[in-house]
């Protein structure tokens, strides 16, 4: 990650392998500095949810490890 605030992070996709929901906190791997790292997740919208699997965009970072996701359009 950038020390500019997770501008590396924002705007990435990753696959959801935690359940994602209201009162959840699930997980995503999103990939970052020639890897995959595991990020909490929690949907950018609070009634949303995301299943195992669901490929996700991150819209918000809040480090070291925290991001909030919306369905990506693929």
């Amino acid at each position: 990650m950038e020390a500019s605030g997770g501008s590396a992070v924002v705007g990435k996709q990753g696959r959801v392998t935690g359940k994602i929901g209201p009162g959840l906190v699930g997980e995503v791997m999103i990939p970052v500095r020639g890897g995959v790292e595991a990020f909490y997740a929690h949907p950018s919208l609070p009634d949303e949810e995301f299943g195992l699997g669901t490929i996700v965009v991150v819209v918000e970072y809040f480090p070291p490890r925290t991001v909030y996701v919306a369905r990506a359009l693929v």
